[in-house]
């Protein structure tokens, strides 16, 4: 059984490349969540988030394992800010599903404060996912069309868990 889950931790096109190779990880795909803006362009996002829709086979990946990831290739103490990103289309959110979800992603922020290995608190958000708007296709899976293109994202610490 596959479920989906979006993330956001900055610039997308960085994210995605590094989730898609995740054991487990079925698809992704690149666009917008959090915001007001109804179809929202790279041009015109406010209030949104730059996101990564994530499916994930249940049978190889759980939700924590997800998760785990994500806090290992982003700074999630920084207030909408990663790398030179600034603004809160960059910021670090979580969009969950369900209560479930939520659940799940408030252990692994309790996880990553307690590890100590930032000296600052989790400030990543959780917030329902009202919608998730797929960007357009010049953006999707930007770093494989473009092996050089800009990204901050990279493995700053092996597995929370």
């Amino acid at each position: 059984m596959n479920k989906k889950i979006v993330l956001a931790g900055g610039c997308f096109w960085g994210m995605q490349e590094l989730i898609r190779k995740q054991f487990g990880v079925v698809s992704t795909q690149v666009g917008y969540a959090g915001g007001e803006v109804k179809n929202p362009t790279y041009e015109n996002h406010e209030g949104h988030a730059e996101a990564v829709e994530i499916e994930y086979d249940l049978a190889k990946a759980s939700l924590q394992k997800i998760l785990d990831f994500f806090f290992q290739v982003h700074d999630s103490t920084t207030l909408n800010q990663q790398g030179n990103d600034r603004g809160s289309s960059y910021r670090s959110a979580i969009f969950y599903n369900n209560s479930e979800e939520k659940k799940e992603a408030e252990k692994i922020i309790e996880i990553v404060n307690k590890s100590g290995r930032w000296k600052n608190q989790v400030v990543t958000t959780l917030e329902p996912l009202e919608k998730f708007y797929p960007a357009d296709d010049y953006h999707q899976d930007y770093l494989q069309k473009n092996p050089k293109g800009y990204t901050c994202h990279y493995i700053r610490f092996g597995s929370y868990l």
